[in-house]
């Protein structure tokens, strides 16, 4: 009998509590030690590998596509960009907050869809900026892309720029120290 109780529920694991689907964030609740325990030593990362990061990431592939087509001649429908209509994407691409990106967040709720809310985003940003060209060549934003092509450029955005900022200058520091004791003998 005790070992057909073991042949089926060899792993049981225990009852969730109700109150356990809606955790606050801790170093106990978090999805891994690096958000949890590691908290603060990854803290420069959260800003470029959290999901506000990648929604900023999905940002800035959008605009610079946008002001690609409006720059690569030929393409009729997309005019080049006045200095205006060029700064206010620079300020959507480079200026986007977390509150702009909880905006996406609301949008894909209803949409069911990230990049598809990333999308709609920017758009409302274009119209409220009142530059008319942005305004018009709005239905251009994520013109001819996949999502997947989106998400393939924010995902190595993302590791090019954690590289260059966060994870190299620390591995530096590292070799610096390890360098120094190894200099003084210890």
């Amino acid at each position: 009998a005790a070992a057909a109780a073991a042949d089926a529920a060899p792993f049981a694991l225990p009852a969730l509590g109700a109150d356990e689907d809606d955790l606050d964030l801790s170093a106990l609740t978090a999805i891994t030690p690096l958000d949890g325990r590691y908290g603060r030593q990854v803290k420069g990362l959260r800003g470029l590998c959290s999901e506000y990061g990648l929604i900023r990431f999905r940002v800035l592939a959008e605009v610079r596509w946008l002001q690609t087509l409006a720059a690569t001649e030929g393409i009729a429908e997309v005019p080049p960009f006045s200095d205006e209509a060029n700064a206010v994407l620079e300020r959507i691409a480079t200026e986007f907050s977390v509150e702009d990106a909880q905006k996406v967040k609301d949008v894909e709720r209803t949409t069911n869809h990230d990049v598809k809310a990333v999308e709609y985003v920017i758009k409302q940003m274009m119209v409220d900026s009142g530059v008319e060209e942005l305004a018009t060549a709005m239905e251009f934003t994520h013109f001819a892309c996949t999502s997947e092509d989106v998400n393939n450029l924010a995902h190595a955005l993302m590791l090019k720029t954690s590289l260059e900022f966060e994870v190299l200058p620390a591995m530096d520091e590292l070799i610096e120290a390890l360098a120094g004791l190894a200099l003084a003998g210890l």
